[in-house]
């Protein structure tokens, strides 16, 4: 097996990472836009010790799973890794992804069920976030997702999985910003102003925030007038806003925003409170999945405990914490990010809730601080998922009950391994489908305490 050879595989399986598996001579194959029950020619683009990495060229008997894509940029888009697989199939194999990483990364031995299905399956996605970069002779932007593997962008001109409005926008910005010496970014030369665009829209009001995340340090009179153009062009939108990052790097963000124009935010509602999202606010990209979590961990303190405290952690702007403030005694919620804590305390504000105190800190750093023991936990953290530390303090300051919410199921698992070998009981899992046609899902899992109040050794 070489690269470039085209071959005939069964694809067998599916990985956490959206690959068809497949196996040729005991050589295991991971093989993109490969659905489990297919028949393919594939391209071998990798070859390792133990593995090869391939893509379809050529479907030779088409699984019973295999749907038609929606999108016609699905073959060379990057987003949607499932759009090609039924939606319920789908659904079995994000159970599936969820279960093998309990087994195969936590040893894990635990039933999963399907995951919860999304109210929406198109223009669910309220959280959009392009790259931009231009073309290398005539300079004109293109702002999309990259292409898989790589970061060449895809132009987009119609997502059909965000709402309408955010390609109107986008293709005003894409025929529009070159009248104001906007320029795309170019990541190989560190040049070009315009590196990506965020676009936040409240599922609620319809309304937009939109920032601009340039390579510069400040705020040019061409941007501003470009700025106040799109703003008076939508009457959704609410405000732009400018994230300065002038870095060499992946990470879209950098640490100073500004605002240009309007309001540095959008509003929308969940579960009947009001939430302020700006630009570096984390919330959850699906809102309708989202009050579905939140209903499920409301329903679920509701029935077990009588008014408890309630830790919620890895906050954002406290949309879990706020959920379930009617239902506690109080909550303390901790988040890292100064803008999101700004924002929590304004959502207090506007809600009523006086039971709930917005701390800015370092999770780590707090749990290691307080002396307090809350009768619940609710953790809501990165993909990357927490650290040992943070589950250690977790076990001192939890009586009772962790909530743990997932975006990543291999992060979960290594969390759920280490609790459980302190002593603590997976009680249940229950997934939920935030982002539909893609490989990632969102997980809910409730673990117990130990009968014995835990010390660290």
């Amino acid at each position: 097996m070489h690269e470039n050879d085209i071959i005939e595989l069964n694809i067998e399986d599916f990985t956490g990472e959206g690959m068809g598996v497949a196996h040729l001579n005991g050589m295991t194959v991971f093989v993109q836009g490969g659905c489990p029950g297919d028949l393919v020619a594939a391209k071998i683009t990798k070859v390792k010790k133990n593995f090869a990495t391939a893509i379809v060229k050529d479907i030779l008997n088409s699984s019973k799973h295999r749907v038609k894509p929606f999108c016609p940029m699905q073959n060379i888009c990057g987003a949607c890794s499932m759009q090609f697989i039924d939606y319920d199939y789908q659904l079995e194999l994000k159970r599936k992804i969820v279960q093998n990483a309990l087994l195969k990364v936590g040893g894990i031995n635990f039933d999963v069920p399907i995951p919860v299905k999304s109210p929406e399956k198109f223009s669910y996605r309220h959280k959009i976030q392009y790259s931009v970069s231009r073309t290398k002779v005539s300079k004109r932007l293109l702002i999309g997702y990259y292409k898989p593997n790589s970061h060449d962008v895809v132009n987009i001109k119609h997502c059909p999985i965000q709402p309408e409005i955010c390609d109107k926008i986008i293709e005003y910005i894409r025929e529009k910003a070159p009248d104001y010496n906007i320029t795309g970014y170019s990541e190989n030369e560190h040049n070009g102003l315009l590196r990506h665009i965020i676009l936040r829209v409240s599922k609620h009001t319809g309304q937009v925030f939109v920032a601009l995340v340039i390579n510069d340090n400040k705020i040019t009179p061409e941007l501003k007038k470009f700025a106040t153009s799109v703003k008076e062009k939508f009457t959704e939108v609410t405000g732009i806003s400018a994230n300065f990052n002038t870095k060499q790097t992946n990470v879209i963000l950098g640490e100073k925003t500004q605002n240009i124009v309007g309001m540095d935010f959008v509003e929308d509602k969940l579960l009947e409170n009001t939430f302020k999202i700006g630009t570096n606010t984390f919330f959850q990209v699906n809102p309708e999945t989202a009050e579905n979590i939140f209903i499920y961990i409301k329903d679920y303190i509701k029935s077990n405990f009588d008014k408890p405290t309630i830790l919620d952690a890895y906050a954002g702007i406290a949309a879990i914490g706020m959920s379930v403030a009617d239902v506690a005694q109080n909550v303390v919620s901790v988040e890292l990010s100064s803008e999101s804590c700004q924002k929590a305390l304004a959502g207090l504000d506007e809600n009523g809730i006086k039971n709930l105190t917005v701390i800015n800190s370092d999770t780590e750093k707090y749990l290691k601080k307080i002396k307090r023991k809350f009768d619940l936990i609710i953790t809501d953290p990165p993909k990357k998922g927490s650290t040992k530390s943070v589950l250690e303090g977790f076990m001192k300051s939890c009586k009772d009950t962790i909530i743990y919410v997932s975006c990543n199921p291999a992060t979960l698992a290594r969390d759920l391994k280490y609790l459980i070998e302190k002593g603590c009981k997976l009680i249940s899992i229950k997934p939920f489908d935030m982002f539909c046609h893609t490989h990632h899902v969102e997980t809910v899992a409730i673990i117990k305490m130990p009968e014995n109040t835990y010390s660290i050794d």
